[in-house]
């Protein structure tokens, strides 16, 4: 680490990388403190990259949500969501590698490969040490962990209840260099609000649905139009098998009014105002195994 002037300011880039389901974008979301990521507790809910911009007296720090590097499955969705995340790690100035409390595998061991190979420093983020009952089982763990690399730190957190976030966000300004803030101190995100419309309502229905229906649908925004006091919003749920289509639908069109109307409900709470949504269902075969189609559908590099 270079070394650094008392009292200067310090900013950069750091990415949330790990194995899907640890618990990065719940961390995101915490750290900004306000929603931007969307949860769920299914693999693949992070499809796309999402900057959160934190601005502090000590400088500002720019968070990158990123999508689970994993070994699962070849499908193109798949390789693109591996692309992603591998590909901003060349110009992250720093790297949270997000493990779970008292849990490792192979998707870790990628995922921290990963960093290794793009040979920035990494700091391991222990998460979800609230779930751990026994304290005392946790020390060996943090030992363990310390072995497998030689980390900036190692700090256990819990995204959920915000337990040590302060302390890991001091740990990650001290590892920034120097520097002026890279974006103005009252943004938030570089995303648009047509792109928190669409991310809201896939968050409802993976959050509804299990087996492959989580991962074979994906939002397409038609329409936004912004009118005093109103947002008009139309939006295609695309799926892969009319089976998937009459399920999201359900009996009397009463599955996916429920959904939209969740989604409706947190779009009006993040953009402050009244929306009037739209949604159909249509069937796209295989598209998330057709690069052309991926990249049709906002997937691209």
């Amino acid at each position: 680490m270079t070394e650094q002037t008392a009292g200067a300011r310090h900013a950069g880039y750091v990415a949330i990388v790990g194995r899907p389901n640890v618990g990065k974008s719940t961390l995101l979301n915490r750290l900004i403190g306000q929603k931007l990521a969307i949860t769920s507790h299914k693999a693949q809910t992070t499809r796309h990259t999402i900057l959160g911009i934190r601005t502090l007296p000590a400088g500002q720090i720019v968070y990158i949500d990123t999508p689970g590097i994993h070994k699962r499955g070849e499908s193109a969705l798949n390789r693109y969501l591996n692309r992603a995340a591998r590909a901003l790690l060349a110009d992250a100035d720093l790297a949270l590698f997000v493990v779970r409390a008292q849990a490792w595998n192979a998707e870790d061991q990628a995922a921290l490969e990963a960093l290794q190979l793009a040979g920035i420093p990494i700091v391991a983020v222990v998460n979800k040490v609230d779930r751990v009952d026994d304290k005392a089982t946790l020390l060996p763990y943090l030992q363990e962990l310390s072995r497998r690399h030689e980390f900036v730190a190692v700090v256990p957190v819990s995204a959920k209840t915000g337990d040590n976030l302060e302390g890991l966000e001091q740990v990650v300004l001290r590892a920034l260099p120097e520097g002026e803030n890279l974006f103005p101190e009252d943004q938030v995100t570089d995303r648009s609000e047509r792109f928190f419309a669409a991310e809201l309502l896939r968050e409802q229905l993976t959050r509804r649905y299990h087996q492959e229906i989580p991962y074979t649908l994906t939002v397409e925004i038609e329409h936004f139009e912004e009118t005093p006091g109103l947002y008009r919003i139309a939006a295609v749920v695309w799926v892969e098998r009319p089976a998937h289509k009459r399920i999201l639908i359900g009996q009397g069109g009463a599955a996916l009014k429920a959904a939209a109307t969740a989604a409706r409900e947190a779009m009006e709470r993040m953009f402050d105002t009244k929306v009037f949504l739209q949604v159909w269902v249509k069937v796209k075969a295989s598209w998330s195994s057709d690069e052309a189609t991926l990249a049709s559908l906002g997937y691209t590099d």
